[in-house]
This record gives structure tokens, sequence and C-alpha cells, in this order.
């Protein structure tokens, strides 16, 4: 084996590029999920890394050996597999991507019809325990899923109701550059490109749009041209991020709150997912407006259960996954744009000013603390606030009327993540400074605290 197992995360497969992931190891990943299948139908598709095509050679000769019929839907966005899957019955869907990472990484994402997902420590299991070739080699056929996809995505919105807004959209040289025009052809928007061009160098910005400065040139070109949105999409295109009309991001839990007012509009009492770092103006809201919310751990696998076990319509996450009941309980960044459109075509205000008011509280982005004893730190702050609400679905919230946090540990690295939201700016920076040192009291040097503000 000459490739690292570490590449196998909590939701997926991830690793760099040829050192920790590598044609070996898609191989071994084909073979085992072949092995896993019943009918042996499974749809692959790629995003446009430098280094899928191998990765996709390698994961078709495992898959074939495997004995799998395998449906090559080419280059696509991560929800093209999704809906392939299930719409059309496969057993596995497979996307080659590393969503948002830095160039020099691939991966995996692997979906079941149904709402299974294979995650990266079951596939692991099932890659270690060295599967032989099937008595009988599958084949494979490419699939052109563009009509019906299309076809899907547009279901959501009504046309008519659409106004021609101009839409600034920042694709970063990632799969949305290959749907937009597709997508934008059909409906009355006003297109406003940035590096719609696939390349998998990411040479104009990273294909995380919140890394520093990515966001630069959507600001700059929204400010510019006086259009009334901006959106921008990361590597495979499963998370949007909205900037309003005056080049200001728009926070990914206030974007969650525009789509539950369209969806619960539509569907007046729904149920509505959010994860627990998300602001509390979201349950609020939600609840304000008739629905019902459902609260989950971080994760868009654990949004999309919550979503299939309670008939939610739609659900969203702090880091802009927004997954849809009608979508397979799966996640679309095009579908939460087509809404958001289909919502600002109807009101009249600019979005800076839904945003401020769907923004009643304060909250700092996520702060990461380097440590080796998660649990321990985690425990002590549970002591050091006995007197609060606490709840431990996903490391630890603590409760306040007037302030909260939620200490957790990442599933990947050794990180505590800190998420701290209060109802005024200076309770705000106050708790900020208290959690950070109760954790800091017990040896973590203040170097290794990350994004502090």
């Amino acid at each position: 084996m000459n490739w690292s197992p570490d590449i196998f995360k909590s939701y997926d497969v991830r690793g760099v590029y040829p050192s920790q992931l590598n044609d070996g190891a898609a191989e071994a990943i084909g073979l085992a999920v072949a092995s896993l299948s019943g009918d042996k139908k499974i749809v692959i598709g790629r995003d446009m890394r430098l280094s899928s095509p191998a990765l996709h050679q390698a994961l078709l000769k495992g898959l074939i050996a495997g004995g799998a019929v395998v449906s090559d839907i080419g280059l696509v966005p991560i929800d093209a597999v999704y809906f392939t899957t299930n719409k059309f019955s496969y057993d596995w869907g497979i996307m080659i991507t590393a969503s948002h990472n830095p160039v020099e990484y691939n991966g995996f994402k692997i979906i079941g019809r149904g709402g299974k997902w294979l995650r990266g420590a079951e596939l692991k299991d099932l890659v270690l325990q060295n599967f032989k070739p099937a008595p009988t080699p599958g084949h494979v056929a490419n699939l052109d899923i563009w009509p019906e996809y299309i076809e899907h995505l547009l279901s959501f919105v009504d046309i008519k109701k659409l106004k021609p807004l101009k839409v600034v959209v920042d694709a970063g040289n990632g799969m949305a550059g290959a749907v937009i025009p597709k997508l934008f052809a059909k409906l009355p928007f006003k297109l406003s490109p940035l590096y719609f061009e696939l390349d998998g160098r990411a040479p104009h910005r990273p294909f995380n749009p919140l890394m520093p400065g990515a966001a630069a040139a959507a600001s700059r070109q929204l400010r510019q041209t006086g259009a009334d949105v901006g959106v921008m999409f990361d590597g495979d295109a499963d998370r949007v991020f909205f900037l309003d009309e005056k080049g200001k991001f728009v926070s990914a839990d206030v974007t969650l709150l525009l789509l539950a007012r369209e969806f619960l509009n539509r569907e007046p009492g729904a149920a509505i997912a959010y994860n627990l770092i998300c602001s509390k103006a979201v349950p609020e809201f939600i609840t304000k407006w008739g629905g019902r919310p459902l609260r989950s751990a971080v994760g868009y696998v654990n949004v999309a259960k919550q979503l299939a076990e309670n008939n939610g319509v739609m659900g969203g996450e702090l880091s802009a996954h927004y997954s849809f009941r009608d979508n397979f309980n799966t996640d679309s960044g095009f579908i939460a744009l087509l809404v958001v459109l289909e919502l600002l075509s109807r009101l009249n205000n600019p979005l800076s000013q839904l945003v401020k008011e769907y923004s009643p509280y304060f909250k700092l982005p996520e702060i990461n603390l380097s440590v080796a004893n998660k649990q321990e730190m985690i425990n002590r702050v549970k002591k050091n606030y006995g007197d609060a609400a606490i709840d431990e679905l996903d490391g630890i919230t603590i409760t306040y009327p007037d302030w909260w946090v939620n200490v957790r540990p990442s599933n990947t690295e050794p990180l505590l993540r800190v998420t701290i939201e209060a109802n005024t700016e200076k309770l705000l920076q106050q708790k900020q400074t208290e959690v950070l040192n109760v954790i800091k009291d017990y040896g973590i040097p203040k170097h290794e605290i990350r994004n502090p503000k």
C-alpha cells in the first residue's frame, strides 16, 4: 500500500495527490465500492482538478475489475452526481473532487440512493479487506445527464416570477463555470461572469471563496456594474456564497434564513434544518414564520439526515451547504442560488437591508485552537460554566440568556473549534476573551490560537 490511510476522513476521502492519495488508492476504492454494490450500477463524475483525469481512469479500472456497470457523466458539479444516483436508481454515485481544498488535493465523495452516504471510515474498512476482482468484469458507458439535470434545477423556481436582476457570478475556475451558462440561458437574469474557464490550477482565486482576498474581484465587479447581487462558488459547486449589492459577504446562516423564508412561503409550517453553530436568530425566525426548526450537529451529512428523518423541506449550515428535500435531501449551490434570486425578484428591499434585518445578534467567525487533548479541554469548559444550559449534541454548547458558545473537536485535525454569539458587541468581546482565557489557562500557548478575530 503506497498511499496514506489518513485520506479517509469523517465524510469523504481527501488527500494531496500523489503523495497521500494516488492512482493505487483510487483503484482499490473502485474495487471496494463495486464489491459493496448489489446491482453493480454505479455512476461517476469528476471535477476540473489537474489530477482528476488520472484518478478517474484508476477508479474506473477498480470498478470494472469489481464487475460494476458504470455510467460516466464526465465533468460535472457534484450535485449532478447526487441527482443522477437518486433519480435513476444507481447503487452508488462517486464524485472525484476535493471541493474547496487547495489545488494539490483531490478526493472522492460517495453517495448511495435513498440518502445513504459511504463515509470515509466505513470505506477505509472496506478497502482494507483487499477485495478480489469479480469473475466477470464490468464495463463503462458515457451518459449525457445535462438536459435532465438542468430541468431539475429549474423546477425549484417559477420562471415567470423572476425579474431581470443583474447578477455577478464568480465561478472561481470551478464547475459552476460549466453550469451557469446553461442555466442562465433559460432565465431573465443579466449575467456578469467571472472566471468561468474550468482550470484546475485555480489561477485567479482559491477554490475556497472564504480565503483571504478571494472575494476581492467579485466585490469590485459588483460595485462597478451596479449589480443587484453577487455569488461565489467553491470548486465542486456544492457551496454558494452571496455578496450584497455593496460587495459585502452575507453570512451563510443569513442566507439560510432567506431560503427558509421562501420555502415557508411556499409550504407553510414546514420543517427547516440548521446546524448548531448557526445564529440563534435562525430558529427564532423560523418559528416566527410558522416553521419548525430542526437542530443538527455540524456537517452536511447530519443536516441531510435531519431532513430525511423529519420530512424537512430544506436545511443549511454555516459552511454554506444547503440541502433540499426535493433534491433527494442533498445539497446544491445552484438550487440555493435560484431560490434566493426568486425571493429577491419578489421583494423590493435590497439584499443589504435583508441581511441587517436577519442579523440581530453579534457573532465572530469560528476560532480554531491547536490542542492535543481536545476532550479534556471540552470537559474543563463545561465545568467552568456549570450554571448554564448545556447540551452535548456536537462538542459542548453552553447557553445563557444573552450569549452562547459552542466548543467542538475537529474530526480531522488536533483543533478545538469555538463559536461565540452574544446579544451585544461589547458582551461578545468580553465573552470571547473569557472563554479563550479559560482554555489558555490549561496550557494552550497564545500563538496557537488561529483566527482570534
